[in-house]
């Protein structure tokens, strides 16, 4: 439990005196003191005086240690600003187990995709969308397939079926790697993904169609993070030119050398 440093930054921060602050919360100072030092826990109603002192939650002051977060974060909490970068609110997930008691697969097609934002949690809403199974993957994770829409992410084409996997801790999030982002303003969106926890609290999201400019959402509107695994499509992805020309480029220069050197095995010495 972190509570008795997290205070102690707390009120050096708001540059106040332990005696100042037991004033504040009508408790002794030297209970206060032995809060601080670790001696003694405080009761439920201490917790909630310090809670709305310092408008942090209970959960975060006994759990949570502030002397290892950054200053941003840290200032947004002083401000009242409650964000939830130990990615809790992506842990409570609605799923469906088939009759051997292992996941399920769900199925979210474009059209599912819209009602998806507001009944992620519900599971009468979960349970009715289609499931499957894909042996190869690993059993003890969970799994979800989205329907994706638009040219945002090639080679994945529109209309394509993108697996994720279910992330319980965004701070696991892989720079520069791409994730199914679930927010109930934007809904289900495919990007390569980038952490800014320490810059100001989001999530940049970039397309890797140039076309699409890159854009930040922050970490409070995102509902559930889903890691790319793999993807079914009914297209081909097109060729990669660069490549494809300097084969071409190769083949005519190796063909030239032939040529160059069946001229001078002719040429009489």
């Amino acid at each position: 439990m972190h509570f008795g440093r997290n205070i102690q930054l707390l009120r050096k921060r708001k540059k106040i005196s332990q005696e100042d602050l037991a004033k504040e919360l009508e408790i002794k100072r030297s209970s206060l003191s032995g809060y601080e030092l670790g001696n003694t826990e405080p009761n439920f109603e201490t917790l909630l005086k310090f809670s709305d002192f310092f408008k942090v939650s209970i959960d975060k002051l006994l759990k949570l240690d502030l002397n290892t977060v950054s200053e941003v974060y840290l200032s947004q909490l002083e401000q009242g600003v409650d964000i939830d970068i130990t990615g809790g609110k992506l842990r409570v997930l609605a799923t469906t187990v088939d009759q051997q008691n292992e996941e399920n697969i769900e199925l979210v097609n474009v059209k599912a995709k819209a009602g998806y934002t507001a009944g992620y949690g519900d599971p009468d809403f979960i349970k009715v969308l289609p499931t499957f199974q894909l042996p190869f993957l690993d059993r003890n994770r969970k799994y979800r397939t989205f329907q994706i829409s638009g040219d945002s992410m090639p080679p994945v084409s529109d209309r394509s079926w993108v697996t994720g996997e279910f992330i319980q801790n965004w701070k696991t999030i892989k720079d520069g790697y791409p994730y199914l982002i679930v927010t109930e303003s934007d809904g289900v969106v495919f990007k390569v993904v980038y952490k800014q926890f320490d810059k100001n609290q989001s999530l940049l999201l970039c397309s890797t169609n140039p076309t699409y400019k890159p854009y930040e959402i922050n970490v409070n509107e995102v509902v559930e993070v889903w890691k790319f695994v793999n993807y079914i499509s009914a297209e081909i992805p097109e060729p990669n030119l660069s490549r494809d020309q300097l084969s071409n480029s190769m083949l005519d220069i190796n063909k030239e050398l032939r040529e160059i050197k069946n001229t001078l095995k002719k040429k009489p010495e």
